[in-house]
């Protein structure tokens, strides 16, 4: 696809409004906590796209951005992870079900929400799986990547060093190779250029908006933020390129 018609499609997704709707269900974490999601379905054979929110948020944070990842193609699971709060008006239910059940419920505790959601995806069909995060999520869902051979690309919204001192996220994900989407606001540019400085450049797309100086984590994509437009059209065309990848792959096995 040219340039021109990405730009030209671009723009018709931009003017359709979200559309709505969408089923709750649960999942289970390895340590036994139960995990609520929400699931964007459109069919079994699409492949899958799980979001993960912020710390003081929740599965709410994709109610206006689930539905137009589906517009482009893809089912949705927005996942409520155990350290979080509110989003939109919806309640993090994992997190209410950590703080009642006395798990661990910091943010690097976390990752087994991550690691049991990409379970999840992985039996619902055997395309990659597309993985999410926002904030400290961005961070947890590099780290799952790099171990994961289903998770096919990554697309984190201002990843950081949220768990200690050190330098330990930037460790884990050196070496990732597998395609990856990073925002990062234009104050974080350069502390998050760092972070993933051990991605391989023909893997990585680090992405700041040139409008504005941008938001932090994925809220960046909603329609009421500033440079929102500039957010999607950075991911379309990182879309765009997944699935001409994915097409020649398919085409020389």
């Amino acid at each position: 696809m040219k340039i021109a018609d990405i730009l030209a499609s671009s723009l018709l997704f931009l003017l359709i409004p979200a559309l709505t709707g969408q089923e709750k269900l649960t999942l289970e974490a390895g340590d036994g906590l139960q995990i609520t999601a929400d699931k964007y379905f459109l069919n079994d054979t699409l492949p899958w796209i799980l979001m993960f929110h912020h710390s003081g948020s929740s599965r709410g944070e994709f109610r206006e951005i689930a539905p137009r990842f589906n517009m482009l193609g893809y089912n949705g699971l927005a996942v409520d992870l155990r350290h979080g709060r509110e989003a939109n008006f919806i309640y993090n239910e994992t997190a209410r079900a950590a703080r009642e059940g006395n798990f661990r419920d910091d943010m690097q505790d976390a990752l087994a929400d991550v690691v049991a959601a990409l379970k999840w995806a992985e039996i619902q069909n055997e395309t990659p799986v597309i993985l999410l995060g926002s904030s400290y999520s961005a961070s947890l869902v590099l780290m799952v990547a790099k171990k994961s051979p289903r998770a096919g690309a990554v697309i984190a919204f201002s990843p950081g060093e949220f768990f200690g001192t050190g330098s330990m996220v930037r460790e884990k994900v050196t070496g990732l190779e597998k395609p990856v989407f990073i925002a990062a606001t234009a104050r974080e540019r350069p502390y998050t250029s760092e972070l993933s400085s051990g991605i391989d450049e023909k893997h990585k797309t680090l992405f700041s908006p040139s409008g504005c100086s941008g938001a932090h984590g994925a809220r960046a994509l909603w329609e009421s933020e500033e440079c929102s437009d500039e957010y999607w059209l950075a991911l379309l065309l990182f879309f765009n390129n997944l699935k001409n990848k994915y097409a020649r792959q398919h085409s020389e096995t």
